[in-house]
């Protein structure tokens, strides 16, 4: 059996383009920015005009969806997260670049995944650059559940790889379900799962505006279960009754509790030993039931 305590948080580096603004901007509508296109010269010559430099003032990061783009008009509207859509303006100054790879203004298009660095241009929000990924990023993140909100589908998880607690999406298509051993899987799973003190593996895509989306999630351990665990001994505290076993069949090691008044054996356990303890999960760590050496 799988069995996690330790946790874990990948997040590819791409997520963090889908930063979004602390608070929403007002939005007054004018007219577009200056656009290139031919002009006749004193020779009646074609030129083209020549653009004015980008506008000097403070950028914002903007995450989310492209709709209602206008070519024409050279705007489009960004769609964040709990916020209204945002009109944003463009032109050939805007710097494009898609998984990476710089694009023409041109091929820009409504897109569901976009990071757009903004500026005020006059009274107009003006792209300076957009960052696009044609694909969703995925990560996955292994910890403790903090709590789920049935009302707004959040689940909050903590994890000892990030600062703070990470907040998932669940929507109704995610799969919820118990991994390890028979006797933990065969019981039921769903969303009555994820309660606090759960461990849990949430594999997720990054959706609009930042939004972690759990696309699936494991249910390691739920508060009162029972699992047991064998291997050997790494490290050993008798004053406080700890003890850290690495189980070689999947290679984790598990911090475990122990009452040595309630359980005799323990007091001949010495480092490195070989034993098989049951230890119940009580939503922050297991606790020892019994102990037998191999």
């Amino acid at each position: 059996m799988k069995k996690l305590f330790a946790v874990v948080l990948l997040c590819g580096a791409e997520i963090t383009f889908f930063a979004t603004c602390a608070r929403s901007q007002q939005m007054v509508s004018s007219t577009p920015v200056v656009r290139s296109g031919p002009t006749a010269d004193a020779d009646n010559h074609s030129a083209p005009l020549s653009l004015p430099p980008l506008p000097k003032g403070k950028t914002t990061i903007l995450g989310g969806e492209i709709r209602n783009f206008d070519p024409v008009r050279d705007q489009f509207s960004l769609r964040l997260y709990g916020q209204r859509p945002m009109k944003i303006w463009f032109d050939e100054r805007t710097q494009v670049y898609r998984n990476g790879e710089k694009i023409s203004v041109r091929e820009l298009g409504p897109e569901d995944h976009a990071s757009v660095e903004t500026t005020l241009d006059g009274d107009n929000v003006f792209a300076v650059s957009i960052h696009i990924l044609s694909a969703s990023p995925e990560g996955e993140c292994e910890g403790r559940v903090v709590r789920y909100n049935p009302d707004n589908a959040e689940l909050v998880v903590a994890s000892q790889m990030s600062p703070a607690p990470v907040t998932f999406l669940v929507p109704a298509n995610a799969s919820i379900a118990r991994a390890g051993e028979r006797e933990f899987t065969t019981g039921p799973s769903g969303l009555s799962d994820l309660v606090a003190g759960s461990l849990v593996s949430v594999t997720f895509a990054a959706g609009p505006a930042r939004r972690n989306v759990a696309k699936g999630i494991k249910v390691l351990a739920v508060p009162g279960a029972a699992f047991e665990f064998s291997g050997n001994i790494s490290f050993l505290d008798m004053h406080t009754g700890t003890m850290v076993l690495v189980d070689p069949r999947d290679e984790k090691s598990y911090q475990i509790h122990f009452d040595s008044g309630r359980l005799p054996t323990s007091k001949t356990l010495r480092p490195q030993a070989s034993v098989t303890v049951t230890a119940t999960y009580d939503g922050t760590g297991y606790a020892a039931s019994a102990i037998t050496a191999n």
